[in-house]
């Protein structure tokens, strides 16, 4: 991967078999990436990125202003995400092995055993969001593949550093961001007809666009909403 510098910010620029350039910049620190036909020429990438410094510099903005939430320390009435809603933690006691019961639009209590540490009280919620998200991933894939007509071979859930979701599309393997659990579902079948879609086209190019667009027509709303909602502390580093 090649990189350029304009006005002192980094732009990665990527070669790939496609027609026309392709620029984007990333959540949570603003990454720029530029994607270019495989002959495009150094002066002609470096002028495309000028012309293009403003846009460039106005996104990197909005993520600056982005809230950040900080630290869990899964305490009592400390705030957490589910499904798009903030809820307040209450910790309860039990005997047995750790496990979460969401209360109404409010509370999620948190079951431990009394003397239940940091590590263990985060990986029970952690869990619990797993589970959860492959609920709603399962209900909502088998709705999508029929839709779009294509076929998935695996679904899988893990903690990703740069991005909401992957598809490997020689293996037709997909996998999900586990801080999807806590962002509207909305937000989350964006993330799941964008991985599906690439299964029908590699690149964002214009025919990726058009596909979202055939398929979700709202899915740039989608996709600003889901990148200015709240970000957890550690969980977006490059």
């Amino acid at each position: 991967m090649e990189q350029i510098t304009i006005s002192g910010i980094t732009v990665d620029v990527v070669r790939k078999d496609i027609k026309n350039m392709h620029l984007a910049v990333y959540p949570p620190a603003g990454r720029v990436r530029l994607a270019v036909p495989l002959r495009t020429n150094a002066d002609t990438v470096r002028l495309f990125a000028v012309e293009k410094l403003g846009w460039i510099k106005r996104h990197q903005r909005n993520f600056a202003n982005q809230e950040r939430l900080g630290p869990r320390e899964y305490r009592e009435r400390e705030s957490h995400y589910f499904q798009g809603r903030r809820y307040l933690l209450r910790i309860r006691d039990t005997d047995g092995a750790g496990f979460v019961d969401l209360k109404g639009k409010t509370y999620v209590d948190l079951y431990v055993k009394p003397d239940a540490g940091f590590e263990y009280r985060r990986n029970v919620i952690k869990e619990w969001h797993r589970r959860e998200l492959k609920k709603v991933v399962a209900e909502l894939a088998e709705r999508w593949t029929q839709k779009i007509g294509v076929q998935v071979a695996f679904w899988g859930v893990k903690q990703m550093k740069t991005k909401w979701g992957s598809c490997n599309i020689e293996a037709k393997r997909i996998w999900l961001n586990l801080e999807l659990a806590k962002k509207p579902l909305p937000c989350l079948e964006y993330v799941l007809v964008h991985e599906q879609v690439h299964l029908l086209e590699r690149y964002h190019n214009d025919r990726f666009h058009a596909l979202m667009s055939h398929y979700l027509p709202q899915w740039k709303q989608l996709r600003d909403e889901l990148n200015k909602l709240p970000v957890s502390h550690a969980d977006w580093t490059y």
